[in-house]
């Protein structure tokens, strides 16, 4: 498929998921308060830090490789060995201090973390294979079948009764659906990997497992830093605004997948012009919904969280600066998807550790101060300062034309 095609399948496949992920969004809201689905944020926060020491940019090292075309077999079995036996390192972990997990949640929650991390860690591996292998519309198209499935068990599993524990068993039922159809579609066949394959996909991991960790501190830091200092119903109307925001990204987030592969294959054959026009491209519409939706969410956003229940409307202006930090984590992204496809990641890894450093300090600093809305202006004042610090290095590598009419 064409890049074109295939951002497309990507993004309707997203748009579909959210979609059903809203609906039962609104139904745990409306059943289970505020309070429970801040302990389900936490819990799903916590599994996506735990993957990133499970995964420590292997996965996107995979990409890379796997997407240049050389043995990719062997590059999938190695990096299948490196994730599973530092998944299960990570699960043995969160057994070890369930209880500060469980005290910190509020529930009894560390077996459900401790499977969460390890199918999590599953699929993203048959993710980041398929991505490698240009198979990003099906990617796409397994996230639907995974927020469709777990949705509709959990919808079950909370009329029953069965509240938190209903929450988290669908979503790791869910994530062992995609997992396995993930692998059936994948047509890359396992190779024996040799030492050098282990070597480099070490050699790009050094620098992408920071790209990872700033991609969970944009998206969960915010929550953590939280959890310590407000009560969990704050939390939970907290995600709810961050779920809506993100909501927006979908098409950028749909952009950036698809042109990984293409602009790592044209990196790779030595076509510049074409790397070029892909990051231009990426910039062009990487805004495309998030613009538009920045006003919708000053203009609807207390209407739109009225829907989940009327304790969730006092998140309005802390919904409008999100989505302002989703704008520019989106430009951020795209550029650093480009500095990771043309063989840079000690780049990227810079502009990373600042992103990481800056929003960390701001949330607490903000959050300790001036409570819910803290956080979600310290996200955004680092997802400004890495998107400054991302131009400038890519500008340094590519010569690329900034679209400047085409966002206006």
């Amino acid at each position: 498929m064409r890049p074109g095609q295939t951002s497309l399948v990507v993004f309707l496949s997203k748009l579909i998921g959210s979609g059903l992920g809203f609906l039962a969004t609104v139904y745990f809201a409306r059943v289970l308060g505020a309070a429970v689905l801040g302990q389900y944020a936490l819990v799903l926060a916590l599994g996506s830090w735990l993957v990133l020491a499970g995964k420590v940019g292997i996965t996107t090292a995979l990409t890379k490789r796997v997407s240049e075309g050389e043995e990719p077999g062997a590059y999938v079995a190695a990096a299948a060995v490196l994730v599973g036996a530092l998944g299960a390192v990570v699960a043995v972990g969160v057994a070890a201090v369930g209880g500060y997990v469980d005290a910190y949640v509020g529930e009894s929650v560390a077996a459900f973390l401790a499977v969460i991390v390890l199918v999590k860690l599953w699929y993203t591996l048959t993710n980041a294979a398929l991505e490698g292998d240009r198979k990003v519309h099906i990617v796409g198209l397994l996230q639907p079948i995974q927020i469709g499935s777990y949705s509709l068990l959990q919808v079950a599993l909370v009329a029953t009764g069965f509240g938190l524990a209903g929450l988290l068993f669908g979503y790791v039922v869910g994530g062992v659906l995609i997992a396995v159809v993930g692998l059936w579609s994948l047509s890359v066949g396992f190779e024996r990997p040799r030492v050098r394959h282990f070597k480099s996909l070490f050699g790009f991991a050094k620098y992408a497992w920071l790209g990872g960790l700033e991609s969970r501190s944009f998206n969960d830091v915010d929550i953590l830093v939280l959890g310590f200092f407000v009560p969990s119903a704050l939390v939970g109307v907290y995600a709810v605004a961050w779920s809506i925001a993100k909501f927006l990204t979908l098409f950028g987030t749909a952009v950036s997948t698809t042109l990984f592969p293409e602009l790592s294959s044209a990196d790779a054959a030595g076509d510049r012009e074409a790397v070029s026009g892909f990051v231009s491209d990426s910039l062009t519409y990487g805004g495309l919904v998030v613009i538009p939706g920045l006003l919708g969410g000053a203009l609807l956003g207390e209407r739109l969280l009225g829907i989940y229940g009327p304790e969730f409307t006092e998140g309005a202006v802390v919904l409008v600066v999100l989505i302002a930090a989703s704008l520019l984590y989106g430009y951020q992204k795209q550029l650093l998807n480009a500095l990771n496809a043309v063989d840079r990641p000690d780049l990227a890894f810079r502009i990373n550790a600042a992103f990481i450093a800056t929003n960390l300090l701001a949330n607490v600093a903000l959050v300790a101060a001036i409570g819910v809305l803290g956080a979600a202006i310290a996200t955004a004042l680092a997802a400004a300062v890495g998107l400054a610090l991302a131009f400038g290095a890519l500008r340094s590598v590519v010569a690329f034309r900034a679209p400047i009419g085409e966002i206006g």
